[in-house]
């Protein structure tokens, strides 16, 4: 019966993971969602602060529990260049989010690990391999058939989306060289505290007085985008990314099918193509399906 307890347990964590990571994805597409009907009426700088700003509220209360030690830190600049890049993919995110068909955008936002090898390898140091370089490559592909809007590939959303993907990828692993020292919660602090400062500049041109329906969906998008992370946080708690990593691009189906419930809108041949050869590539990235793939093979 012990025995039995034992072997249970590791795949009971791994169901809660699992979940967690698909209750994840479901808000972060559930997040798209409100951003594409704010955006009717709202600019993408108001959307981006609120964005920032609602997550910045989550942390008053640790702060008046842990006081000055919660936000003590020794990488300032670390914190600040994570700032930047990210907030400027998220600019470019949620413009995507405004002009693009909803799964689209969604995979822009999902496709960063394709580069994050290789950025890793040229700031981190990090070991690259060739099957790393060749599922950046075969991603790339698929990013650019997915990125092809109905007026061509050659055109600033596209590029945008493409744009908004890479920084993203240095984001994520200027947050992989921090986490050496440095909390989770402190360094999604310093990105709301910094994203809020920072995009407050450019809405301030675009303010307004915004109708209590703005406001909702304004309000409700910065608060699913935090839970949503903090679902992911106690995903990866529970298990092993390589294990559970590919459930977070089930928000990619999620967002077809609000996008058809609301706006109508199919994927074209194209942008199946793409997103097909894009998990590939993903699944090619992940060191534990690398290992379950070639363990076949002998």
């Amino acid at each position: 019966m012990q025995n039995q307890s034992a072997s249970t347990q590791p795949s009971t964590q791994l169901g809660k993971a699992l979940l967690c990571l698909m209750t994840s994805a479901l808000l972060f597409s559930i997040m798209g969602v409100c951003i594409r009907f704010a955006s009717q009426t709202v600019d993408n700088a108001t959307v981006v602060f609120f964005r920032n700003a609602v997550g910045l509220f989550i942390f008053i209360p640790m702060l008046f529990k842990q006081g000055l030690d919660f936000i003590k830190t020794d990488k300032l600049w670390m914190h600040t260049w994570r700032s930047l890049v990210g907030l400027a993919a998220m600019y470019g995110f949620f413009y995507a989010i405004a002009n693009l068909k909803l799964s689209n955008a969604m995979v822009f936002s999902y496709s960063s690990p394709i580069f994050i090898p290789l950025i890793a390898w040229l700031f981190l140091k990090e070991k690259i391999t060739k099957s790393m370089i060749f599922a950046a490559v075969i991603g790339l592909v698929g990013v650019l058939f997915v990125a092809k809007p109905d007026q061509g590939l050659l055109n600033a959303l596209s590029f945008i989306g493409l744009g908004a993907c890479f920084l993203s990828a240095m984001a994520f692993v200027t947050v992989r060289a921090l986490t050496s020292t440095e909390p989770p919660e402190r360094i999604v602090f310093y990105f709301c505290i910094f994203g809020s400062l920072i995009s407050s500049i450019p809405m301030f041109w675009h303010w307004r007085i915004f109708t209590w329906h703005e406001l909702a969906l304004l309000v409700t998008a910065g608060l699913l985008a935090n839970i949503s992370q903090l679902f992911m946080s106690y995903a990866y708690s529970l298990a092993p990314a390589g294990q559970i990593g590919p459930m977070n691009y089930i928000a990619i189906i999620f967002a077809g099918i609000w996008g058809f419930v609301f706006w109508h809108e199919l994927p074209d041949l194209f942008s199946i193509i793409g997103i097909c050869i894009i998990l590939f590539a993903i699944l090619l990235c992940n060191p534990f399906l690398q290992k379950k793939l070639l363990s076949r093979f002998k």
